[in-house]
């Protein structure tokens, strides 16, 4: 991993949307010169969606190929 444990922090916050399904939210927060170190810095603009997403078979073969490659299967995280 290119961050050091105490130059990275992530937490999940979990409530409730409008339709009463619940949702979760990460927040990753990267020290900045650890940022730096990759060539980035952080004044530079949020990354944007610039194509299409790709189609449905993509991510289920690589769901498949994670399940090869790791013997175990995904779990959806509860809030």
């Amino acid at each position: 991993m290119p961050f050091g444990s105490d130059e990275i922090q992530w937490d999940l916050a979990c409530g409730s949307g409008p339709g009463g399904h619940w949702h979760g939210w990460f927040d990753i927060r990267v020290q900045d010169d650890a940022l730096r170190r990759l060539g980035l810095h952080p004044d530079q603009p949020t990354a944007g969606v610039t194509g299409a997403s790709p189609p449905g078979w993509w991510h289920a073969a690589a769901e498949r190929s994670l399940h090869r490659r790791t013997g175990r299967e995904l779990r959806n995280i509860s809030c």
